[in-house]
Parts: structure tokens; C-alpha cells; sequence
């Protein structure tokens, strides 16, 4: 986590501007990343709409990684999303990863970069702010003023995600929808959660995958709604698996605050 005493000066527009227009009005030199400052970003991020799916791929761990290292968020972190979001629609990015000289694809680019913007969005959440308070209390945000900014980016990331809960592509459709869920915890967003969970229960009807069932049953839960008649067998097992972990977890945390520890310390 990092923080910082000085001001972003990027603006979070409720409207998503051109990408072209975020590359070139930011001033890249003067935000810190990870590894510094984002003086190497726009060369990177130009080549995220590369025709080349291998150049893609090449340049998502360039463009992305030093602004989300170990789940932190940067102030380099709410203009590259601005500008990912802003490039959803690039004919590059939704023509999909086809290669013929490729043996072995990786996933489209288009559901990769939604990925980073959904784990992005969960690293800023409501849940990572009310643990930050416990810890920092209630100025953490006030603080960590790059989770502020991205908080605040959030409608117009969603702007971006939105048209893409009907996307053809199952993948591209439910990776959208996993995306959406952190984004619309903005006060100006809540109102979707009705479309949301209409998606979800499509979701739950089709999908196999682990992540976005997880998510969305959580999501689904946290909304008020009930799950139990939308869990297969595969749900239940992982569930029950998850509260394992938790209560083998609580019990490793009693035995090293609880003013002692266990015979054999899990070392």
C-alpha cells in the first residue's frame, strides 16, 4: 500500500473521454508507479491496441503491473484504467486473439484487461476501505488519496464495462459482469444492482467457472438476495471448503494473539 501527502491533479469525468485524448493530456513523468514514476507507461499502453495479439500480451504485464503491484493502487493507477476502460471498444481489442502462428493462445485481451479492471475495482472496495479504517481509522481515505481517486473513477470505468454485459461471448459477457459488481458500489451506480443480479442468475445458470460463480453468489448475498436455489453441487462443496480454511485460519490466529501458541507453531 502506498500513500501519498500530495494531490492527483488527473481528473475522474463522469463522461469517459477518447483514449487518445487520456494518453496524450496526462502527464505521465509525474505520477508514481511501483517501480517510480509512469514515464514508461504510454509507450506501453499504445501497444495494448497493437495489432499483434503476441505485442498485446507483451505489453499488459508492462502497462498494468507497476500500477496494481501487490494489490496497491498508484497514482499512475486511475489514468491507466481511465485509459483501459476507454479502449474496451478498440477494434483491436474486440476482434479477439486469433493467431494462426500461435501454438498456444492466452485469454483475448479484451477478457484479460476486464480482469484487471474487476480486480483493480475490488482492491478499492468498500470492504478494503472499512479494513483500512479499522486499522487507520476513519481519514484513511483521506490518507490514501489514490484509492479516493480511483473510488471516485469508478462511473466512468463503468460506462465502459456496461455494454459489455451483453457481449456475444460468454467469456467476454460474464467477465464484464464480474467487473461490474465492485464498480457499482459508487452511490451513483447502486441502481444497477436489479440488471446485475438478472445477469447473474444467466451466469449461474451456464458458467463452470470457479472465480465468477464465487463472486457472483457473494454478490448475490450481499445484496440481499437468496442463493440457496441458485448453488449446484460444486457451489456447496467450495463453500464449505472456504469456511474450513476460515475456521482453521481463526484457530492459527488464536493460538499467536491468544497470549501463546500451539505445540507445533505452523511455521
Amino acid at each position: 500500500m502506498t500513500y501519498s501527502s500530495s494531490h492527483n491533479e488527473q481528473p475522474h469525468p463522469a463522461a469517459l473521454p477518447p483514449f487518445q485524448t487520456l494518453l496524450d493530456s496526462t502527464n505521465w513523468a509525474s505520477l508514481t508507479t511501483a517501480c517510480g514514476t509512469g514515464e514508461a507507461l504510454p509507450a506501453a499502453l499504445t501497444l495494448l491496441t497493437d495489432a499483434d495479439p503476441v505485442v498485446r500480451e507483451s505489453a499488459l504485464h508492462d502497462a498494468l503491473g507497476p500500477v496494481t503491484h501487490q494489490n496497491s493502487i498508484y497514482e499512475a493507477t486511475v489514468p491507466v484504467a481511465l485509459y483501459v476502460a476507454a479502449i474496451l471498444s478498440h477494434p483491436a481489442i474486440t476482434a479477439g486473439d486469433d493467431n494462426p502462428d500461435v501454438e498456444t493462445q492466452s485469454r483475448p485481451t479484451l477478457v484479460q484487461v476486464l480482469d484487471w479492471l474487476g480486480d483493480t475495482a475490488s482492491d478499492a472496495n468498500d470492504e478494503c476501505v472499512a479494513t483500512g479504517e479499522r486499522f487507520f481509522d476513519e481519514s484513511f481515505l483521506d490518507e490514501y488519496e489514490e484509492m479516493r481517486a480511483f473510488r471516485d473513477a469508478r462511473p466512468a470505468i463503468f460506462s465502459a464495462v456496461h455494454p459489455l454485459l451483453g457481449h456475444d461471448d460468454a467469456d467476454v459477457r460474464h467477465t464484464a459482469l464480474v467487473t461490474a459488481i465492485p464498480l457499482i458500489e459508487h452511490p451513483l451506480l447502486t441502481q444497477h444492482q436489479a440488471d446485475l443480479a438478472d445477469h447473474a442468475r444467466r451466469l449461474l445458470a451456464t458458467s463452470t467457472d470457479r472465480h465468477h460463480r464465487d463472486r457472483i453468489l457473494d454478490a448475490l448475498k450481499t445484496w440481499g438476495h437468496d442463493t440457496s436455489g441458485l448453488e449446484n453441487a460444486s457451489d456447496i462443496a467450495a463453500r464449505e471448503h472456504y469456511a474450513r480454511l476460515r475456521a482453521a485460519r481463526a484457530s492459527w490466529d488464536g493460538n499467536w494473539t491468544g497470549g501463546g501458541y500451539s505445540d507445533d507453531p505452523p511455521f
